[in-house]
């Protein structure tokens, strides 16, 4: 797009006007993709009450039939008490048979939370495990260009909060050992669509799948992924159109993978989606920094920072969206 081409940058910049043609045309090229390119008959969809498999879910009962869809619930011992519940309200919301597969055990036969938990421990030697929850975040504002340090966090039954500087050794092991859960359920999906002949719906959006927020043949793992070119706000306007559940809706995301609570933007994006959307489509599009800046209430020097940031993490993820070197 030439600079003399597009339109002045502003907050309305990627709001969706026609939000029914949107939805049509997803669902038509899911249709598509799914009985034409991969024959295959049906959808299975990995649902944790979250926004984004929420959308997939509606969009798939709105290209197949209810019937021809199956939700899939995959909790284990860390996951959030709410994810069931909201899960299945949301099946029920589009008439949509589930499972329930519990990966537990699975996981403890990788050694998933021993692994975990042995990193903690080097750098946190007094984590009880039975008691202590834990989280990695980044606290660096991602407006100052300084590289992502994740901390480990723990929290003690007493409220206690202890954080320490991540290791590069700690952090690798433990990123490692919680990567199992990705790649679990991603094989769990995959055996209920082989066995019924279905096409496995990948859930990640726009800023997911550009910035590497996905475990490579875990989430990343899919068929088709039909909101992977959607920023998170555009999601959500996708969300309401459909009827989403509103309790989904107002669900402050969460990678649901810690047992301390986790924002997604506290481990990974550092920014509300609101200013990452907006801020990005400026990056991708080469909207000067000064005019964005303007916009958003933030200095040139601000977004300058911001949009290395986006540089980096895409650079630094690109292995991630490879495929295999022959």
């Amino acid at each position: 797009m030439k600079p003399e081409e597009r339109k002045p940058f502003s907050k309305e910049i990627i709001r969706i006007d026609d939000i029914e043609q949107v939805c049509n045309r997803i669902v038509a090229k899911l249709k598509t993709d799914v009985t034409k390119n991969l024959q295959r008959r049906g959808a299975i969809v990995g649902i944790s009450g979250g926004i984004d498999s929420s959308v997939c879910l509606a969009l798939s009962a709105k290209a197949f039939g209810a019937k021809n869809v199956l939700g899939i619930m995959l909790p284990e011992q860390d996951s959030s008490d709410d994810s069931r519940q909201l899960a299945e309200q949301l099946a029920a919301t589009y008439g949509v048979s589930t499972l329930v597969e519990d990966i537990t055990k699975a996981l403890d036969g990788f050694g998933c939370y021993e692994r975990r938990d042995e990193a903690i421990l080097r750098v946190i030697p007094d984590f009880d495990k039975k008691v202590d929850k834990a989280k990695i975040e980044i606290k660096q504002n991602i407006a100052e260009n300084i590289p992502a340090i994740f901390s480990i966090t723990v929290i003690k039954p007493n409220g206690d909060v202890v954080s320490k500087l991540l290791p590069a050794k700690e952090y690798l092991q433990i990123v490692a050992s919680t990567n199992f859960k990705q790649r679990s359920r991603m094989s769990m999906l995959y055996y209920h669509a082989e066995r019924m002949h279905y096409a496995v719906i990948g859930t990640p959006n726009k800023h997911e799948v550009e910035q590497g927020f996905f475990v490579k043949y875990g989430d990343g793992g899919a068929d088709v992924m039909p909101i992977g070119h959607l920023y998170k706000t555009q999601v959500y306007q996708l969300a309401k159109h459909l009827g989403v559940p509103q309790e989904i809706i107002d669900r402050t995301p969460t990678t649901d993978t810690y047992t301390a609570e986790q924002s997604q933007e506290d481990f990974f994006y550092q920014m509300p989606f609101e200013s990452m959307d907006l801020i990005w489509y400026g990056w991708e599009h080469k909207y000067p920094a000064e005019e964005v800046g303007k916009v958003m209430g933030k200095t040139t020097k601000e977004i300058e920072n911001i949009y290395k940031s986006f540089e980096r993490k895409r650079k630094t993820t690109e292995y991630l969206r490879m495929k295999p070197i022959f």
